[in-house]
């Protein structure tokens, strides 16, 4: 099989729903050996019945093979509908396209059990859009011993390495990871490394989807009129989890509902813009510990996913970090390094479909901790 550098210029689709399970975001890519181009890029909320039915089986459930049976049809019409939208608006046929990458919708991730579970249709996806589909990217490498996250470490090193500066991508998505780009990292000089640090906006949204109803804090505007609640914050705080070593990922499964829950028992009532603020500073904090234990020499900090849109939260980053490390650190977007934050996920997974179409390994076992580089993913033709 030809490897990336050989291949000739590839167009593909990456489609991507996160935790926050605000909706799929498509991005069409041309990959070659140069590197990757974004095309087009469209974001399309899931419908409130959708995102019920995927919240609902966050947790174990009557008749849950059902649901989750429906719900992965329902999400193949979505994806459907996306991919094919976004095609039409920009008048390329579908025949045009290589392959559609799909990462689907995690509902369980249970790697230190043996599995994880991406919620998709695949077949009923490349029967409604008539273009092969790639899927399942995460189960190959958990069957190799690794934690199947993040898998986004790898694109990071190929678009946001430097040869000189030592680089961490922060993806705020419901939950929180990071990539360390050490200098060299994109010429294949270096290790990359990448774990998840525990939630990202996934309960700021929840509070404030309970309070105020509307689907998120935009810029983190309630957030930044609160103050910062201790108590609170050190209960937040006191997970063993947060405590462990990389590599190591996580989920809706252990940072669940009930989790916040009992975390906020017997903390009184507080208003909620303080709550606000210390969910913030709760993701912020873990962020900062991960980057100040394990990349101290970090010379800059690329945001992305929904939450780098969140000025309130990209601050507290800054200053967290910088509180730990005693000197300033530059925190940026990835806009600023040509990829919109909200596109990067889809993007990573065109690429790592380039890279199943080549036969060459999608995951880095210095991120996973499986047993060596495994080709990720399982295809369906259309």
């Amino acid at each position: 099989m030809a490897s990336p550098a050989t291949l000739e210029p590839l167009q593909l689709v990456g489609v991507m729903s996160g935790t926050s399970l605000d909706g799929a975001d498509a991005v069409l890519a041309t990959v070659d050996g140069s590197g990757l181009a974004i095309v087009s890029h469209l974001h399309r909320p899931f419908p409130d019945e959708l995102k019920s039915r995927l919240l609902s089986l966050q947790a174990s459930a009557p008749c849950e093979l059902d649901s989750a049976a429906l719900a992965a049809n329902q999400l193949a019409e979505h994806y459907a509908g996306v991919v094919l939208a976004m095609l039409e608006h920009i008048d390329i046929a579908p025949r045009a396209i290589r392959a559609v990458a799909v990462h689907g919708q995690t509902v369980r991730h249970r790697p230190e059990l043996g599995y994880t579970i991406q919620l998709n249709a695949p077949a009923r996806l490349a029967e409604l859009i008539g273009i092969d589909v790639i899927c399942d990217f995460r189960s190959r490498d958990v069957a190799a011993g690794g934690q199947g996250a993040p898998l986004v470490p790898a694109f990071h090193a190929a678009v946001f390495g430097s040869a000189h500066e030592h680089r961490a991508v922060v993806n705020l998505g419901g939950m929180a990871n990071i990539s360390d780009l050490p200098a060299g990292v994109n010429q294949n000089d270096g290790p990359v490394r990448g774990w998840d640090t525990g939630p990202g906006n996934v309960y700021l949204d929840a509070w404030y989807q309970l309070e105020h109803g509307g689907p998120f804090d935009r810029d983190g505007a309630l957030a930044a009129r609160g103050r910062i609640n201790q108590d609170l914050l050190r209960r937040l705080l006191d997970d063993p989890w947060l405590a462990k070593p990389p590599p190591k990922s996580t989920g809706r499964d252990h940072f669940s509902a009930q989790w916040l829950a009992r975390r906020l028992e017997g903390i009184g009532q507080l208003p909620r813009e303080d709550v606000q603020a210390t969910l913030a500073q709760f993701t912020a904090e873990t962020i900062a510990e991960g980057l100040a234990s394990e990349i101290a020499q970090v010379a800059r900090v690329i945001l992305s996913g929904g939450g780098a849109h969140n000025a309130d939260l990209a601050g507290r980053i800054e200053r967290a970090l910088a509180s730990r490390l005693a000197r300033a650190v530059q925190v940026v977007s990835s806009a600023s390094m040509g990829i919109p934050p909200e596109q990067v996920e889809a993007a990573a997974f065109a690429w790592l479909g380039a890279r199943f179409l080549a036969r060459e390994p999608g995951n880095r076992p210095g991120v996973t901790g499986a047993r060596g580089g495994r080709v990720l993913g399982a295809l369906y033709p259309a």
